[in-house]
């Protein structure tokens, strides 16, 4: 067939994936192989593709297709996660359009609504991954709400409360007043926002008087000229304030020691307590304590027995508890609570002040810290094997820098908050009494059937007496489970399914949800299988602007990824996202890097045409043997360093070490080496060698640009093909030894051929003049197999040897070896003097430099023994280049 002149990639993707899912090259099923296994991070229902998905999806497709061609049972599991506050949140915003209130709906009426928008929208974003060319096995396709999955959270709940490990409490929430729900603490984003910082007089009640208990406070109780001063950026929450808190070392504040203060405007009387738990240097060095309304205040007033006094609506507006401003929302109660003050006298000053406050991802509603009746899980008793898999090395963390992080985390684990006060998820199993009793149970006859143990003097309770809990488990509660369930390892934990696939090999994901998500996916392994989820976890960085702020949509910085394709190709934006992607650390995209993408694609589509190009005959003897050696070696000395550079997971230098292999190695040595001279037909053994070698480029390159090697895979340069002979599940090229002489010795002959090159542009000789080369030889290397090469690209008439320098000769040194081309009348004496001691006076620093390491005895006795032979080769290199200049400038004035 023939082939176009430019590699067109937008009609080479659709074909080639609709080519693939037609024959099931995705699908995996267990069969006698050993098994290769990712699941997806499900993105969220109602997410689209953005620049983090794109790198962290080329990633986990470069291991999938690698595996697949490394002869392993290659099986990617997708799915979505359900997403409950950000899919609640859509549906919501939907019917407000069509005119219809949640609050009118029944929960199965709304959850109607739910699956309609969820059908509609849901598969977007794994649409937009296929683009991408994502080789999922979309067979295997989940949802974190469909019934089997749902029913493996119902089951899990079930279990860890039979076990004492769920719990219903009273404790600090992160409390969304727009979305009307607790959220996690990855779902909370802290942002850098401009306050005001407002200095406060709360007035010291007089020692001499004192307030009769049930009395409101009157002025004649307050002491006029005693106060003490607290800067707060949260004036509105004055009113639940229970206690003024000082360090006991401040020397400042002995006299408070014992006192009690009036809070401003409702003039209650509250205590000063003594904690070093305040920073002294900190604003006045005096905390007004809140328990209600701030974590740390929460524990504070837990250690001290204070009174927890919540002045705030869920929806964040001001209740009855305030006095004050009641029912007005709280940032409007901040404004007038500050007026008030002011009259008031009890405002001393107001300064800006720049913090970081806490904002919901999905509402971005400042979130509210909000004491709240919730569903936790203790965390404790599971985290310690979670740690332990990660400290003795069963599951690697890449880069293992995040190892100590994780500890700490493990190590201060937390309850875990499971309830949300939503409809869209799956409904917590708890039912309640008519007493106030609840039983957690799978259904409602289940229920009763518990509810009457609880109750067996009340025959006559039925179903319709019980009332299940409104409220929904966290999203990640489903999530955690995601490596088992995605098997069905809950509905059949010994299915095929399960006990081929689990333990999964490697998961790729984000540093920011390391113990929101991987943590417990190990812990929930741990707990149900008795192993962990998967062997490695490769942690991507942030993908971050030229300038290093975070891609946002709110930032507009983040380009669609869709449109990059459409630009540059899949391929092209694959191998640009890699470039620039080391494990671990955050990723600096600038589009260049999809440009420089495309233009590999088009290297090797160029390539590709220049050897179909040739033509052949039959007859003719290889002149091209020494150049089929050296590349075949250096073919499989990238092929050593790229399983290597896979086997650390260092992605983005791997297909760097790709690149260069195709693009320096192949394009601008190998093919010139052995292409023939222009409209002349080359010999059959170099032509069936090069098409060998293009076709083992190919495999390597496959897993980073999937499309462009299957198109050229299937050209009738390599004959025909069977319907399933495709690079997708062709095997990878087997590593052989190298000779590392021969490497080394054309790495020299690269350098000869530079030196010459340069020589005619510094002498402004053109590359059609055929050049004299004379070598006097003073190292190992046998340059007389290497003539037919050096006369081909360097355009050499003749190449002799000599033991002599050479008059009127232009000259260069190769390591110890000395080479000089004949100018006749070209030479300029001068300008090569005046070069000449250029290059001596480089020669002699940098000689200065390797001595003086090697005469320093720390440096000979702490350095490795290959680096100290490395400064030994570099001094005895840079001693015979000094001989050679000061040989050539005494022939030069003679």
């Amino acid at each position: 067939m023939s082939i176009s002149k430019t590699y067109q990639f937008s009609e080479v993707e659709d074909k080639w994936y609709s080519y693939w899912l037609e024959h099931k090259f995705f699908k995996s099923v267990p069969d006698e192989r050993e098994p290769y296994t990712i699941v997806i991070p499900p993105p969220n229902v109602t997410g689209v593709l953005h620049m983090g998905h794109m790198l962290n999806n080329t990633i986990q497709d470069v291991l999938i297709r690698r595996a697949r061609m490394k002869g392993k049972n290659a099986c990617w599991v997708p799915g979505t996660d359900h997403a409950s506050i950000a899919t609640e949140a859509k549906v919501v915003n939907m019917l407000k359009e069509r005119g219809i209130a949640k609050t009118d709906l029944t929960r199965e009426k709304f959850l109607e609504y739910a699956w309609e928008w969820k059908e509609k929208y849901g598969g977007i974003i794994l649409e937009q991954l296929k683009k991408l060319g994502a080789s999922c096995d979309w067979d295997r396709t989940r949802f974190t709400m469909e019934d089997d999955m749902s029913a493996a959270v119902i089951d899990t709940f079930i279990h860890l409360h039979k076990k004492g490990l769920i719990y219903r409490g009273v404790r600090m929430v992160n409390w969304d007043p727009k979305g009307l729900t607790a959220v996690s603490d990855e779902e909370v984003i802290r942002k850098e926002v401009n306050q005001k910082l407002y200095y406060l007089r709360y007035a010291v009640v007089s020692g001499e008087l004192s307030v009769v208990s049930g009395e409101n406070p009157t002025t004649e109780n307050i002491e006029s000229t005693t106060y003490i001063t607290i800067a707060t950026t949260r004036p509105e929450t004055i009113m639940a304030d229970s206690a003024i808190c000082i360090n006991p070392n401040d020397e400042r504040y002995t006299h408070l020691h014992g006192k009690k203060v009036f809070v401003p405007l409702i003039n209650r009387e509250i205590p000063v307590i003594l904690d070093e738990y305040v920073t002294m240097d900190f604003g006045t060095g005096c905390l007004k304590v809140t328990p209600a309304h701030d974590l740390n205040d929460y524990e504070l007033g837990q250690k001290h027995n204070l009174p927890v006094i919540d002045i705030l609506n869920d929806d964040g507006s001001l209740n009855e508890k305030a006095e004050i401003l009641i029912g007005e929302d709280r940032f409007a109660a901040r404004k007038k609570i500050a007026v008030l003050l002011e009259e008031a006298g009890a405002l001393d000053k107001v300064e800006e002040y720049r913090s970081q406050v806490g904002f919901s991802e999905r509402t971005d509603a400042v979130i509210e810290p909000k004491l709240s009746m919730q569903w936790f899980c203790k965390m404790k008793e599971m985290a310690q094997p979670a740690l332990d898999y990660v400290l003795n090395g069963e599951v690697k963390l890449i880069p293992d820098k995040f190892i100590n992080t994780y500890r700490h985390w493990m190590e201060n684990v937390r309850d875990w908050n499971i309830s949300r006060q939503l409809w869209w998820g799956q409904q917590i199993p708890a039912w309640y009494l008519p007493n106030g009793q609840f039983v957690v149970a799978k259904t409602v006859e289940e229920a009763l059937d518990e509810a009457k143990k609880l109750l067996t003097d009340n025959s006559e309770l039925t179903t319709n007496d019980l009332r299940q809990d409104e409220d929904v488990v966290d999203t990640w509660f489903s999530s955690w489970l995601w490596p088992i369930s995605v098997f069905d390892g809950f509905k059949d934990p010994e299915n095929a399914d399960i006990n081929y696939y689990y333990p999964t090999n490697d998961l790729v994901t984000a540093p920011e949800i390391l113990f929101f998500w991987v943590a417990r996916m190990i812990m929930a392994g741990h707990e149900f299988k008795g192993q962990a989820p998967f062997k490695n976890v490769y942690l991507t960085g942030i993908v971050r602007d030229k300038l290093g702020r975070k891609m946002s949509k709110s930032l507009g910085n983040s380009p669609d990824p869709i449109d990059l394709i459409g630009k540059y190709g899949a391929d092209g934006v694959r191998v640009g996202m890699l470039l620039c992607s080391p494990a671990g650390n955050d990723l600096i995209f600038d589009e260049s890097y999809c440009e420089q993408g495309r233009n590999f694609a088009n290297k090797i589509w160029n390539a590709f045409r220049l050897v179909k190009g040739w033509e052949v005959d039959a007859y003719l003897v290889n002149p091209n043997t020494t150049a089929i050696k050296w590349f075949k070696n250096k073919f499989h000395e990238a092929l050593t360093e790229i399983e290597d550079l896979f086997t650390q997971y260092r992605l983005s230098e791997a297909v760097m070490a790709v690149y260069k292999l195709v693009w320096d190695d192949f394009c601008a040595w190998y093919l010139e080496m052995v292409k023939p001279v222009y409209q002349q037909p080359i010999d059959a053994e170099s032509y069936n060698a090069t098409v060998g070698f293009f076709q083992n480029i190919l495999k390597l390159l496959h897993p980073f640009m999937p499309f462009i090697t299957e198109e050229l895979w299937h050209d009738e340069l390599f004959g025909e093909r069977s319907a399933q002979d495709c690079v997708i599940v062709a095997q990878l090229p087997a590593i052989e030894s190298v000779d590392a002489i021969l490497l080394a010795d054309v790495e020299k002959l690269k350098q000869v051929v530079t030196e010459i090159r340069n020589t005619r542009n510094t002498k402004q000789i053109s590359p059609k003049e055929a050049l004299e080369l004379h070598i006097k030889h003073n190292s190992a290397v046998d340059y007389n197999a290497f003539v037919p090469i050096i006369s081909k690209l360097g355009n050499i008439s003749t190449l002799s040897f000599t033991d002599d320098k050479i008059a009127g000769a232009a000259n260069f040194m190769v390591s110890t070896d000395e080479f000089y081309i004949p100018l006749s009348n070209n030479i300029d004496a001068g300008a090569e003097r005046e070069r000449l001691l250029k290059e001596k006076e480089y020669l002699t620093g940098f000689l200065k430099s390797v001595n003086a390491k090697l005469s320093n005895e720390k440096f000979v006795s702490n350095a490795k023994p290959e680096i100290i032979d490395n400064e030994r080769k570099k001094q005895a290199d840079a001693e015979a280049k000094l001989k050679s200049i000061n040989d050539n400038l005494d022939f030069l004035a003679d």
